[in-house]
Parts: C-alpha cells; structure tokens; sequence
C-alpha cells in the first residue's frame, strides 16, 4: 500500500509560513506594479493597505525601483486584523482582494488551487535546497536547472501543476528531479504524422533515440499482436499522459490497435523547468524530447497541437537558416536549438469539435537538439533563469557569479547585454522577428564564468515574424504575425526590459553588486553600440524609437486574473494582451548619447 504521507514531508507550518511570506511578497509587488492595488504610503519607505471590507490591514517597507519595480522586505510584511497580528496566508488574500482583482467566482477556485500548488512547491522547494549561491557557480548545467526556485518573476501562479497528485509531483516535477523513463507508443500511420528537417528521416531518429534492443523489443510487441511495425510511427509520451489521460481517452484507438503501448524506453531523462520537456540525463548528447501534457500550468493546459507539429521542422530550417546566414548574428554567436522532427496524433473522435480544444491536443511529441555537442572546451552553461536566482540564505546567484568572474559588475553585464540583447535587437530591426526571451527561454554559454553567447530554444511555438514582406514556405506562414505599428517595438519594452532586466537590475540593486543608474546605462550603451554598427537601419531606429520616454505596460497576472484556464486565444494572441497604464523607459534618460549615424 502507498505511505498517504510520505510525499508531504515538506508542509510543516515553517517551511508553509516561509512559502506564503514569499509569495506574498511577489503578490504585492506585482499586483502593485499592474496598479491591480494601489498601496498608501505612510513614511519615507512604509507603505500599507486595506482589504476592501476594511477588516484587515496589510504593512510592508517598500522602494520603488525602475519601471514601477516595488522592492519589497519580506521580513516587513505584517498582517493585522483588530489590531492582533494573524498569519500571512496568500489564499486569505486573494479572497479578499477578489473583487479588486477582478477575477470571477467562477474561476476564483482554479485560481486558488494554482496559488496553493505554488506555495506547495515553494515549500518543497524550502525544505529541499541541496545547494547555494555560491555552490552552483561550478555545477554542471542540469544540477543548476533543478535549483532554480523562481519560476516565471512575473506570475504570481507560476509553479501550479493542477492535475498531478503528489506523488505525481515527487515522480515528475522539476523541482523533485526524479530520474524518469519516457513510455514509448506506437501510432498507426492513418493517424499519425512524421515530420522532421531535410537531414533527419524517422529511422535516423529512431536509431539515434533508441537502441537496437529497445526497437527490437517494441518491434515484437507488434509482432505478438500481429502487427507490422512498417504501419506504425514510435514515439515517446509522458508517463503521466498515458496513465491519466491516453490510455482512457483514447480507449477506441488501444482496442482497434491504432495505438500500441510499446513500453519504456532504456534511456533515462530529466524534467526541466518547462515540466513537458526532457533532457537526456543517460545520453546528454542525445535529443531532448518535448511531450503533450494535460495538466494546467501557468494559465495553459499543456498539451501539443498535432496539428502545429507538422510545420515545426519547416519554421526551425527557416528561422535557423536566417540566423545562420546573417553576419552579425553569427558573430554574436547567438545559436538556436532547433525543433527538428515530430509526430503528431489526431484524435479523429474529438477533432470536429474543434482543433483547438485539448482533447485535440493531447498526444504528440517534439524532439529538439541538444547544445551539448555545440559547446567548446572550456565552455560552461546555465538557465538564463540562474540570474534571477536567490537561495534560501537570501545570497544572489548574479552577485556571487560576477564575483567570481573577478571582473567589474557593469563590465560583466555589458559582457551579458553584448550576447543576450545585442542578437534580439538585431532579430528585431533587421528582420521584424521576435522571440519569448525570457529566463527559462534562453541559456547561456559562459568563459571563466563571464557570458560570451546566447542559445535560444522553444523556436517554433513563440517566435513572431512581423514583415509581412519576407518570402515563406507554406508551412511556416503560421509565424507572420499582422501586428498593429505601435505594439511592435513593446515586445522589447514589455518582454525584455519590463518582463526580465526590470528583476534582474532590482537584484543588482538590492545586492548592492550594480545600482539602477549603471545597469540601465549599460542597456543604452549596449543599445548605441547596435545602432552605430548598423547605420542603414536608421529609419527603423527612428521608427520604432529604443529612448522613447516611456511605454504601455502589459499586465501579466492580469492575464491570469482574467482567464486563468487560458491566458491567450492562441489563434490571436495580440489580442488577448492586457495593457494598463503606462511605464517610464529607464534608457530615455541615456537619449542625448545616441550617436549621430
């Protein structure tokens, strides 16, 4: 019999006290940020506010940073009802802030049961620290993956798994790092689609992917069911996804032999911080393998579009041939991860109601490079997430990694903005294409601990090209995105400066390692040196103006607020963005620099 307890060893009161003073923290600051509440200062730094019934009374010590960043002291919050001090619950928050955070009662208990999974695996995450700031600087990539406790900095419900149980969370969360095996299935080719890059064929990645044993062994399950391997496709599937979702729901292809459970593969893989993404802890130079997986995260059902599959290596050949071809990215070292080969499984039963609906999306499977081969001697990599990170003792990863680097704080972010900022603002003014760079999106290859470039990976579900004008393949088209002028150049301001340098540049601060002034006149100088260089793109400069003096905000948990089931209607994703108020550009400052050109 399963021990009902022994996967929730880490909900003491400590560790969910320290979970929810945390989080709330982060609510605070972000809901004050969105102006989703408008705290009322007292003194210099004290700042409180009221819940709408004016039963209780929140305090905090608080400076507000750039771009309306709210750099809250956890240690400071204090909640008080009559007077009496009660403990910080961030549930008992969002309760009674529901009807100021517009959320409806319809979704306020989904809402509220990804609150409770955060805060279930920040405590998890509390009680199960293995490692330092200081510890990471000389681990290996995947040992700093698994010791991120951020999540995406924006959203407040960043870490829900809704779906998995808890020993679910122990086998496959990221956060836990259990070694998994991935179960292999076989789809009949009337219903399953195989679709790779013009180098790669099904067997090269079947060959790559398994061993002769493994394709032997799930070549005979077939045989036993007198089936011939030649009508099927094998791929991989989450465990999780077969035993919860697969094995029921399609119940009608299992018993007509359209899907054949194959069993597990040999190799052994680990989750990573996008929890349906595996790397390959047996084989590291191996593909990782990316697999539709129905629970809720982050406001998304995580699941993968059959359908979406199909195009996946032709947008990775396109994008990938653009960056190669381009001088300045090259010299950049800026680098893709490409998506190369997929099969995707339709569920005919399900797929007249709509393609869009999960049911549709359940079973499909992505296999994207691995950068181990890409890297040279002497190279080291890490999640760009890893610069957001602050351990339990409160020390800051950033802080202890340009110590170690030995050189000085804004030589080393300049060092940072050359291989991270410099490719996107050329991706951007060259060639009116954008991507999702945020933490968890990007790593970054590291000499001596100083970053030299930048890998971008998940290409092909987020990159946006704008330039209606450029030739495409039919099968890429999907990317071309009809955006309106002035949303355009905000996929910088929002995704870049307010989404990332905005926590990144707090902790600087905070750390007392680099102030705002220095890092944000980093940014501009990285911003000069790019438009000097590129002396024929000066109209778009003007165009799509970097030194503005500020910028429309868009709100993330608003996002979330509204529709925490599904943020964005994916087939019109602009238009689902939520824009309140407007921003100060931290860089306009810088303007009078600019070079003239």
């Amino acid at each position: 019999m399963k021990i009902p307890t022994q996967n929730i060893q880490h909900l003491t009161k400590e560790n969910w006290d320290k979970a929810n003073a945390i989080l709330l923290k982060k609510t605070l600051s972000e809901f004050a940020h969105e102006l989703l509440i408008v705290p009322i200062k007292k003194d210099s730094n004290s700042y409180h506010i009221f819940s709408p019934d004016k039963k209780a009374i929140y305090t905090f010590e608080a400076a507000i940073l750039a771009l309306n960043h709210w750099s809250i002291a956890v240690n400071s919050i204090h909640k008080t009802i009559d007077g009496k001090n009660v403990p910080l619950r961030l549930s008992e928050f969002i309760i009674e802030f529901a009807a100021v955070l517009g959320i409806s009662e319809s979704l306020l208990p989904t809402y509220l049961e990804e609150i409770t999974s955060t805060l279930y695996s920040t405590a998890y995450k509390i009680a199960n620290e293995k490692y330092s700031s200081k510890d990471l600087l000389d681990l290996d990539y995947q040992k700093i993956e698994h010791a991120m406790t951020e999540g995406h900095p924006c959203f407040v419900a960043n870490s829900g798994k809704n779906g998995f149980n808890i020993d679910d969370f122990a086998s496959f969360s990221p956060e836990a790092n259990a070694a998994v095996k991935l179960l292999w299935i076989a789809g009949h080719r009337s219903k399953a689609t195989f679709t790779a890059i013009e180098t790669l064929d099904y067997q090269k990645v079947l060959q790559q992917e398994l061993s002769s044993e493994n394709i032997l062994s799930f070549e005979n399950v077939l045989k036993t069911k007198g089936l011939n391997a030649g009508d099927y496709y094998f791929f991989p599937v989450h465990p999780w996804q077969w035993f919860n979702k697969l094995a029921l729901i399609f119940a009608s292809d299992i018993a007509e032999n359209h899907l054949v459970c194959l069993g597990y593969g040999d190799d052994e893989y680990s989750a990573q911080q996008s929890i349906r993404t595996f790397f390959n802890t047996s084989s590291p130079e191996k593909f990782y393998a990316k697999t539709a997986l129905s629970v809720i995260n982050m406001g998304f059902m995580r699941g993968l579009s059959p359908y979406y599959m199909e195009s996946t290596p032709a947008i990775t050949e396109w994008v990938a041939d653009l960056v190669e071809n381009d001088i300045y990215l090259q010299q950049k070292g800026f680098t893709l991860l490409g998506e190369v080969a997929t099969v995707g499984y339709r569920n005919f039963l399900y797929e007249p109601l709509g393609r869009s609906i999960p049911h549709n999306k359940m079973l499909a499977a992505l296999w994207r490079e691995s950068l181990i081969p890409k890297l040279a001697k002497g190279q080291h990599i890490m999640t760009m997430a890893a610069l957001l990170h602050v351990d339990q003792s409160g020390t800051a990863f950033i802080s202890e990694l340009i110590q170690k680097s030995g050189i000085g704080a804004k030589t080393w972010i300049s060092h940072y903005l050359d291989a991270y900022l410099s490719p996107l603002l050329h991706c951007f003014y060259e060639h009116e294409m954008v991507f999702m760079p945020h933490g968890e999106n990007l790593i970054l290859v590291l000499e001596n601990h100083i970053p030299v470039k930048a890998i971008m990976k998940d290409i092909t579900e987020e990159v946006m090209v704008f330039n209606g004008e450029i030739p495409m393949p039919e099968k890429v088209k999907r990317i071309h995105i009809d955006m309106k002028e002035p949303l355009k150049i905000l996929c910088i301001f929002n995704d870049i400066f307010q989404f990332y340098f905005r926590f990144l540049s707090a902790i600087l601060s905070e750390t007392k390692t680099l102030s705002e002034e220095d890092f944000w006149s980093a940014v501009a100088d990285c911003i000069h040196e790019y438009q000097s260089a590129q002396p024929h793109l000066q109209k778009q400069f003007e165009k799509y103006n970097l030194f503005a003096p500020e910028f429309d905000s868009c709100c993330l948990n608003r996002l979330q607020l509204r529709n925490n089931k599904q943020m964005l209607d994916l087939a019109d994703p602009v238009e689902s963005l939520q824009f309140v108020g407007k921003l100060k550009n931290p860089v306009a400052v810088f303007k009078q620099q600019e070079t003239t050109i």
